[in-house]
Parts: C-alpha cells; sequence; structure tokens
C-alpha cells in the first residue's frame, strides 16, 4: 500500500526505459507515476513499466486523459497501483473514472484471473474480488482549471482518493496571475480536507500536499546534461 497522511515523493516517467522504473526504486521515492497523457510512450511500453514496477514491488500509477474501460482494466492487470485522470471538471468524471476500476456491483471493470494479481488463476475468484474490495486502485483527479462543472466539494467528495493540483495547466487557464493560482490552490486545499481526502500537486511548494509530484525523467535529464555540459565547459 502507498503511505497515506504522510508527504510521499513520486516521478513522472515520460521514456519507455525500465532502468528509469530501476532507478526510482532505488532513489527514495515511494512512486511513480506512468504518463500516457504528456509523453510519447505507447501503451504497450506503458504496460511494461508498469509490470516492471509490480515485479520490484514498487508502486506505478498511470497518467491517463480519459477513463478509457479497456485500456484501463488492462493496465490494472498488468500491475499498476492506481489510475490518475487528467482534466476532472465534473462529478460524472469522477464516477466515470470509478466505474472503470471497479468491479461489479460498485463499477463496470471487466473480470479475468489470468493476469499476474490473480497469480494467473491460483487465486479463486470469490478470493481476488476480496482481495481488490479491500485494496482498490487508488484513483488521483488532477484539478487544473479555474472553475468545474460541478461545486469543486462535489467533486472531491465524489469518490477519489487524492485531488491533485495540476499546478501547470492551471496557471495557464488563470492568465499567469500569481495571487489568483495560491487562491485557486487554497480552495482545493480547503475542499479537499472537508472531502477527507489528499491533496497532491506538481511541482508545489505546499506543505498541505502529500501526494507529491515535483518532475518527471526528462525533466531531471535535461537539468543532469546541462549541468553536466556547464562543469565541462571549459574543460
Amino acid at each position: 500500500m502507498l503511505r497515506r497522511r504522510n508527504r510521499r515523493r513520486g516521478l513522472f516517467v515520460k521514456l519507455p526505459a525500465l532502468e528509469v522504473v530501476d532507478i526510482a526504486a532505488r532513489s527514495g521515492l515511494d512512486f511513480v507515476v506512468v504518463d500516457l497523457e504528456h509523453s510519447s510512450l505507447t501503451e504497450g511500453e506503458g504496460l511494461a513499466l508498469v509490470r516492471h514496477a509490480a515485479a520490484l514491488g514498487f508502486p506505478a500509477l498511470v497518467r491517463v486523459p480519459e477513463p478509457d474501460r479497456g485500456a484501463v482494466n488492462r493496465l490494472l492487470e498488468a500491475g499498476a497501483r492506481g489510475v490518475q485522470l487528467s482534466t476532472v471538471r465534473s462529478i460524472a468524471h469522477v464516477e466515470a473514472l470509478l466505474a472503470t476500476t471497479r468491479y461489479a456491483p460498485a463499477g463496470t471493470r471487466s473480470v479475468s484471473l489470468a493476469h499476474s494479481a490473480a497469480g494467473y488463476g491460483e487465486l479463486s475468484l470469490a478470493d481476488y474480488l476480496a482481495a481488490q474490495q479491500e485494496s482498490p486502485p487508488e484513483l488521483v483527479i488532477q484539478i487544473e482549471t479555474a472553475d468545474t462543472d460541478d461545486p469543486l466539494e462535489d467533486v472531491l467528495a465524489a469518490g477519489a482518493d487524492v485531488a491533485f493540483i495540476g499546478t501547470t495547466d492551471l496557471n495557464v487557464d488563470l492568465g499567469l496571475d500569481p495571487a489568483l493560482l495560491q487562491e485557486r490552490v487554497d480552495a482545493i486545499a480547503i475542499a479537499a480536507d472537508a472531502a477527507g481526502i489528499e491533496l497532491g500537486g506538481f511541482a508545489l511548494d505546499d506543505p498541505r500536499v502529500t501526494y507529491d509530484v515535483s518532475g518527471s525523467d526528462l525533466a531531471l535529464l535535461r537539468a543532469a546534461v546541462a549541468e553536466h555540459a556547464r562543469e565541462h565547459a571549459s574543460a
């Protein structure tokens, strides 16, 4: 299980390299988020990254732009610990995510035992379903717009585990106004606390954030290469 209510740190994975997951798992990070929204990763590459993380016993969530029932099910069966959905604006968005990640009667996820989480059929159907009910996939919803279609408090109380502030898109939506950004961050934090769910954010220096994704493999690689180039510029 991922740690709750204590700050946990993660990394967006955008490169189709299993070594990135190895490095993250050995670095002291708590999880990775395989990014199927803002990267060139194919679904197959995402599945390989998730499966590798699961084999290491290292939590990997997957960021998706929409709750595609088939794709989400395949990622969960590969071992994804949770799903992070971008640009959530309504209760319906949260309910759609819940439906794709929960088995009946709570959702519409299709059941199979032919995957690692079920021991490739070693577990009985009843035992597998009980285990899934006890520890369901973690659901992270990104709030990254200046407003939502439904009241923010209702969206955050609709069943997600984490309200993730998509700082970059939110900042753009607010016209790069620091005061408006802080006001919106505060509103999301207050609503998350009222709903009893975690607050997350991207590169957000805020003590209320406990699900902290501060960068990506590509960004860290760029910074390291640039630093290396500066250090050896006069060599």
